[in-house]
């Protein structure tokens, strides 16, 4: 059974920082390609950043790049968002994702999403 466990979630000030991982089981983790993507109360589900399955290539959404950086360790099945300079706009459910194709940013076809995990910004 896949299962895939967000934490590292919680409340934190604007500027802030915050690491989410994500820990992967029942999947040969270093065949995945990875991503991470949230949904604020309101609005639709997006794109925030992925990693291939190596950690050679990242990539992120526009409004996040600069501040947070997404890596991986294939050792331990995991994959990590660390988040800079938080802003109240960035206040939604993370959500990792896995998939053993590349995806372009618009898609939410994966193969496995986590549970979520809640990042408040405060301002």
């Amino acid at each position: 059974q896949v299962q895939l466990v967000e934490s590292g979630g919680g409340l934190v000030q604007a500027g802030g920082s915050l690491r989410l991982s994500c820990a992967a089981s029942g999947l040969t983790f270093s065949s995945y390609y990875m991503a991470w993507f949230r949904q604020a109360p309101g609005k639709e589900r997006e794109f925030v950043a992925a990693i291939s399955w190596g950690g050679e290539n990242t990539y992120y959404a526009a409004f996040v790049k600069g501040r947070f950086t997404i890596s991986r360790d294939n050792a331990e099945k995991s994959v990590y968002l660390q988040m800079n300079s938080l802003k109240p706009e960035d206040t939604a459910v993370y959500y990792c994702a896995a998939d053993l194709r590349p995806k372009p940013p618009a898609s939410f076809d994966y193969d496995y999403w986590g549970q979520g995990t809640q990042v408040t910004v405060s301002a």
